[in-house]
């Protein structure tokens, strides 16, 4: 069965996106690494609930994310947008969690 997804409109996420080669993605800079394992677990959940899942790396203190549909022939789609608006409140919680 083919599955549809809607195609993205123009980026609908916060700046700190950036989109080329059909992805989108985002690198994000925490206090160390433990903060840093804390976010990907808490964003692991949401990517688990949503059943779509970025690729991405950590190196201490970074993570570097992106996203595409791969059942949308690796582009970006309306999932990939709720998932990085996700992100978005994830990290921005704990920004504001560190002060």
């Amino acid at each position: 069965m083919f599955l549809q997804y809607r195609q993205a409109r123009p980026l609908t996420v916060k700046p700190m996106w950036k989109e080329e080669e059909n992805k989108i993605s985002r690198s994000l800079t925490f206090k160390d690494f433990k903060q840093a394992l804390a976010f990907m677990n808490a964003v692991g959940e949401v990517a688990e609930e949503l059943n779509h899942h970025p690729w991405w790396s950590n190196v201490y203190n970074k993570v570097e994310i992106e996203l595409t549909t791969h059942d949308a022939s690796n582009t970006v789609t309306e999932k990939d947008h709720e998932l990085a608006r996700r992100i978005d409140r994830i990290y921005d919680r704990m920004m504001a969690e560190k002060g």
